[in-house]
């Protein structure tokens, strides 16, 4: 039998044998009887609100990378515990996306260990078909996430050598090894910027964007010019709206295919066989060819190339699904950075002004861990940003136990990878000093 039922086991037992007290015999006085009810309730009520559980390995977030590490851990005969706060699995897929997303690499990049996409699936599966595929990889692999339970913080006790996991349910878990799947993209960024309380129209995060119906005919504003960002500029304009794309940053867009082959396809093959900085020159001599000189349009490029500029600063290349060519029919207009907000729109840096209905901030996501995990300032994982401090592919193991996937800046490739090294790290522990 495993601790955690231990735990549980005895606490019903005790309720159990209470109850029995109660109608026994000898208490059957009404004042006693009473007075036992009412121990009873507390002892309930104590159980209800304040658990302690010991749990072998517990995972916090049942996003992709959450689901991927727990089925890796299945795989190799370890049983591990989800907790989610949301209710359901991949949340941010299902809730916080687009309508018209798909993955913006072909699926055999995009599969979790240990499962193919169906054969049906398209190239590139919509996000309706990606959740599909997720819900599946849970069932398959039997996951049953904690729903609707947030880490409100966890802390390494060195007394007892484990993690104590403290939740809004008000339960404490300890665990021997703590997961951290919560990911790059746990909370969306929100700008501060001048004037936008005093803005007339809507002001939304990307996060709350699902098609360009609700903008129909409208003037809109887009804050980022990432792949979310020139995506939804480009659903915009399947609705007459008009989108203003700003681009206070440089940026590489490079075509998402090459001559019908992925684009993501051709530099994985390539980096086997030539350095990295010829790949990127081949790249961008194909974007020129393809997609012109984006700098004329607003877009200028950096001057390190976007694979280097990937594993320097973690920035992703836009791969362009069509809002080049919109942004070149003028259709979506790239503007400066916006100096303020204003009553009824914006005010850019070169000093022009523009009117809109409504603002869109496509301004991504950031990490949450500093708020919930306490770390040993000389043994800490995570950087104050909540980013492990060494990059891939050594930044998924720190110590005292603690594992991290999915912040790679590699996306699902980078999830399979550690949850690979986690699941293999962990069943050699166990072989070499098992429980």
């Amino acid at each position: 039998m495993r601790k955690e039922e231990v735990v549980l086991l005895c606490g019903s037992v005790a309720v159990f044998d209470f109850r029995r007290v109660i109608f026994n015999s000898r208490f059957r006085t009404v004042y006693v009887r009473t007075v036992l009810v009412f121990i009873l309730l507390e002892f309930d009520r104590s159980l209800i609100n304040y658990q302690t559980m010991e749990v072998l390995v517990t995972i916090v977030g049942a996003g992709p990378s959450g689901l991927a590490v727990s089925a890796c851990l299945s795989n190799v005969g370890i049983r591990s515990m989800i907790l989610e706060k949301s209710n359901c699995v991949a949340s941010l897929w299902r809730y916080k996306t687009y309508d018209r997303l798909k993955l913006h690499l072909p699926k055999q990049f995009c599969e979790l260990p240990l499962m193919k996409f169906p054969p049906e699936f398209p190239k590139y599966p919509s996000k309706d078909q990606f959740i599909s595929y997720l819900d599946a990889y849970a069932a398959r692999f039997q996951i049953k996430p904690r729903f609707g339970c947030t880490v409100t913080a966890a802390e390494y006790d060195v007394d007892n050598y484990c993690w104590k996991i403290r939740t809004s349910e008000e339960n404490v878990f300890l665990s021997r090894w703590l997961v951290v799947a919560t990911g790059e993209n746990a909370e969306p960024v929100l700008p501060e910027m001048t004037g936008m309380t005093a803005f007339g129209g809507r002001i939304i995060h990307s996060c709350c964007y699902k098609s360009g119906k609700d903008f129909e005919g409208e003037k809109v504003l887009i804050v980022g010019c990432g792949n979310s960002g020139m995506e939804i500029g480009f659903d915009l304009c399947s609705y007459n709206a008009r989108p203003f794309i700003v681009a206070r940053n440089s940026v590489h867009v490079l075509p998402r295919e090459i001559l019908g082959i992925s684009t993501f396809s051709i530099a994985i093959s390539f980096l086997k066989l030539f350095p990295l900085k010829f790949v990127d020159n081949f790249l961008l001599v194909c974007a020129h060819l393809l997609l012109g000189n984006t700098d004329k349009i607003g877009l200028c490029r950096p001057k390190i190339g976007p694979l280097e500029l990937k594993n320097t600063d973690g920035k992703t290349p836009i791969l362009d699904v069509g809002a080049i060519s919109q942004i070149k029919s003028g259709k979506i207009k790239v503007t400066n950075g916006v100096k303020e907000i204003t009553k009824t729109g914006a005010r850019f840096d070169d000093g022009k002004e523009e009117d809109f209905d409504a603002i869109i901030l496509a301004t991504g996501y950031k990490s949450n861990i500093s708020s919930w995990l306490k770390e040993d300032y000389f043994d800490k994982l995570f950087s104050d940003q909540g980013m492990p401090r060494k990059l891939f592919p050594d930044g998924w193991k720190g110590k005292k136990a603690l594992y991290s996937v999915g912040f790679t800046f590699r996306g699902l490739l980078g999830t399979c990878s550690d949850s690979m090294n986690i699941a293999r790290d962990i069943a050699s522990q166990l072989k070499n000093k098992p429980v």
